[in-house]
């Protein structure tokens, strides 16, 4: 049971639903996106927050102390917080129950006049092998989060056909590993418009809630919308006086229009394709191609990462394709469809930043992380690292474009 304010005064702008898995050891640090959501309505009108928070926290006396875990249900606006619903720990892993809160999250848009509804989700991340993961070890992966929400759009429009229209107009991943071509794939073809999420790793608490400050601010002005985001995603700072930390070691907001993502569908199918064709054909070829993508450093670019990290595959996708279209040994036709794929995949970023500097890792670079990832693995233990339980190439997008391909010649 979900408790919702009382109908604005006047429509709101956005309606920002806030799905939190906290039942994990990131519980305490990521609560603070509950409080950033309150901060944020006591000065911004424009918002109604939905909140689902899975957490092990309560307060006591003024200060939070672990507690069973349970579920709280509630909305902010206006500063003020409804009467909450609390009750037994959701399964926040579960496809079903995220598709419900989208529901929930669109049928309370409907009830506020809201321009449009956003969805933070809030967990670990993990590109599209899992996104949202509890205690127990299950997870919820990459296509199974955008189809919860295709089929929590389209619960909404059963239950109010007088809304059918309504839709999820962005996703933020306040995750590691979330910008990835599969994920914006799932969540275009999903209806989703707009995913703001980071390449790389984040670092606990990641983005702040106060973006939705940003997407109020300029709705009608998407470019805006999208650099406001990631301004204040990079310029965040958490910790404190012995210690400060920003969030993110990169983030983009990527344009999910469904004729950009189906070109951007074409074009890399059409250089994976060529790629694996001269690569059988050449030897030589196949050779050049394996140097040019392990010339890309994957993602997970610090000390403490195991080799066997499975997003160590996961390269931006955008330096991959600049690699091959750059290296006067392949063809030249080769190299025009690795151009076609760079270009293609550009155009979905709408904006970006990343840190040449990220402390808390080693100061590694990412000046190249500059969009969405794709899966290329250079070894065969690459290909799915992390089968036999969770998979990063069971995907449509990974099936539709031949990303198998590409693997089986390079790998």
């Amino acid at each position: 049971m979900y408790v919702t304010a009382a109908s604005p005064t006047r429509p709101r702008a956005v309606e920002f639903g806030v799905y939190r898995d906290g039942d994990n050891n990131l519980d305490a640090s990521q609560s603070l996106a509950v409080v950033q959501a309150l901060q944020t309505s006591q000065t911004d009108p424009n918002i109604e927050f939905t909140i689902q928070d899975t957490t092990g926290l309560r307060a006591s006396h003024g200060d939070i102390v672990e507690g069973k875990t349970h579920t709280d249900a509630f909305t902010i606006a206006d500063g003020a917080i409804g009467d909450p619903s609390i009750g037994k720990a959701h399964n926040m892993s579960n496809p079903s129950n995220l598709a419900k809160f989208v529901a929930q999250t669109l049928d309370n848009a409907e009830a506020s006049g809201a321009k449009q509804t956003w969805l933070d989700l809030v967990d670990h991340g993990g590109g599209d092998g899992g996104g949202l993961e509890t205690h127990d070890g299950k997870v919820m992966a990459m296509p199974d989060m955008a189809r919860a929400i295709a089929d929590g759009v389209a619960l909404h429009a059963q239950e109010h056909p007088e809304d059918a229209g309504r839709n999820v107009d962005g996703v933020v991943a306040n995750q590691c590993l979330m910008a990835t071509m599969g994920f914006a794939d799932a969540l275009s073809h999903a209806g989703v418009k707009y995913l703001a999420a980071s390449p790389e790793t984040m670092l606990s608490p990641g983005v702040p809630t106060g973006v939705a400050h940003d997407i109020a601010s300029h709705i009608g002005n998407p470019s805006a919308m999208a650099k406001g985001v990631v301004n204040d995603v990079m310029h965040a700072h958490y910790g404190d006086a012995f210690e400060r930390f920003g969030p993110a070691a990169a983030f983009d907001v990527l344009d999910l229009d469904p004729t950009k993502i189906a070109n951007a569908e074409r074009a890399i199918k059409g250089f994976n394709d060529a790629a694996a064709h001269e690569a059988g054909a050449s030897p030589a070829t196949r050779a050049v191609l394996r140097d040019d993508v392990r010339s890309v450093q994957g993602m997970v670019r610090f000390s403490g990462a195991t080799p066997d990290m499975p997003w160590h595959a996961d390269r931006p996708a955008m330096a991959v394709y600049s690699a091959v279209a750059s290296d006067g040994r392949l063809s030249d036709a080769l190299r025009s469809d690795a151009r076609a794929a760079k270009a293609a995949v550009g155009s979905l970023v709408m904006a970006h930043k990343e840190s040449r500097g990220f402390g808390p890792f080693d100061g590694s670079s990412y000046a190249d992380a500059a969009g969405p990832t794709i899966h290329a693995p250079v070894t065969p233990k690459q290909i799915d690292s992390w089968a036999p339980k969770i998979s990063e190439t069971k995907n449509a997008f990974y099936t539709t474009t031949d990303e198998d391909k590409l693997a089986r010649v390079i790998a």
